[in-house]
């Protein structure tokens, strides 16, 4: 009954639905939101990316980010997981099965394990299952900056820096501009302008997913004229589907034993588990437009972290909660012990 309760909110959530329908306007209006359309996308979404980040600057605590920085060795799981286990497990999948998927959405699963965690589902989880919420906020923004310049190395690698490849440092110096220089300009102003933006925090939560969907419509459109899609059958939907269970299932299980192997406490394994498995759609949509550009194949590139979005959702919902009711026994436990001794 919990999963469809997850299911039912995730199948409501306004922003997923969005989702889908970016993808079918994509399919009935693709000259307008296509680069050099009516829409203008090459210049309306950098600017929409520009002030998300901003606003994530101002709102991001600095003194609840240095309160995390004395457990080592949950930072160095969370970041090791993110930018390393998860490619290297692309790496075997695609040398045993990459021959079976098309390139592009082998692509797509590599972009997504290069992505870094997100922030608000990571912290709002790590706090419904009493987890360590400082250092879930310390390790999530982390991920966020670390992103900026290990995703497009990790790609560049891929790809390489050639011809057919990425150009590493015209890419890095666009991410700084548009991703880590609003940033640093949100942390400056936060004293002044901290308590109002904290105060309407759900608005820059409206202006982050509007963002997004932007971006989704934007990357479709592309595809749709280069005729990508008609190129593709169902195979492919149930491809990426199938192949990010399987990925969200073996991550969940290795962070969940590695944090068990670790000794860590109930706090802070909930937040390794949590920061170590997800994957950032309000970075990756941005961060793809840069690395990739105007790829016709953005939209398939995209679609593992369209479906991991959603899916991590639902299965992290559901584990939080079996946490803090496995959590609140303990404590009921507990303290009934100490009664019992007093």
């Amino acid at each position: 009954m919990q999963v469809f309760k997850h299911l039912k909110r995730v199948v409501t959530d306004w922003f997923l639905c969005g989702m889908v329908l970016a993808t079918v306007l994509a399919y009935f209006f693709p000259h307008f939101g296509a680069t050099g359309g009516g829409m203008h996308a090459e210049y309306v979404v950098n600017i929409g990316v520009f002030v998300v980040f901003f606003l994530h600057g101002v709102n991001l605590s600095s003194e609840q980010v240095v309160n995390g920085l004395k457990n080592w060795r949950l930072h160095l799981m969370i970041q090791a997981f993110t930018f390393i286990v998860f490619p290297v497990i692309w790496l075997i999948c695609d040398l045993t099965l990459g021959s079976h998927a098309p390139a592009l959405l082998m692509l797509g699963f590599f972009y997504l394990c290069a992505l870094p965690s997100t922030i608000s589902s990571s912290v709002a989880l790590t706090g419904t299952a009493g987890g360590n919420v400082p250092a879930a906020i310390l390790n999530a923004s982390l991920s966020s900056v670390l992103g900026i310049f290990i995703t497009p190395w990790l790609v560049s690698l891929l790809l390489g820096t050639g011809a057919g490849g990425i150009d590493l440092g015209s890419t890095l110096l666009k991410l700084c501009a548009i991703l880590l220089l609003p940033l640093i300009l949100g942390q400056l102003m936060r004293p002044l302008l901290g308590k109002f933006f904290s105060r309407h925090k759900k608005y820059t939560n409206l202006i982050d997913k509007v963002v997004i969907l932007l971006l989704v419509y934007a990357a479709f459109c592309n595809s749709m004229l280069s005729g990508l899609w008609e190129n593709q059958g169902t195979s492919v939907l149930v491809t990426a589907f199938v192949g990010t269970a399987v990925l969200l299932a073996v991550i969940l299980l290795m962070t969940t034993s590695t944090a068990r192997l670790l000794k860590f406490d109930h706090g802070d394994k909930v937040a390794a588990v949590f920061c170590a498995t997800k994957k950032s759609l309000a970075a990756g949509a941005p961060m793809a437009a840069l690395i990739f550009g105007s790829n016709p194949g953005l939209g398939l590139i995209l679609l593992p972290i369209m479906i991991y979005h959603p899916m991590q959702l639902i299965v992290c919902s559901v584990i939080a909660e079996n946490y803090a009711n496995r959590h609140k026994q303990q404590l009921s436990d507990a303290a009934l012990e100490e009664a019992r001794a007093a």
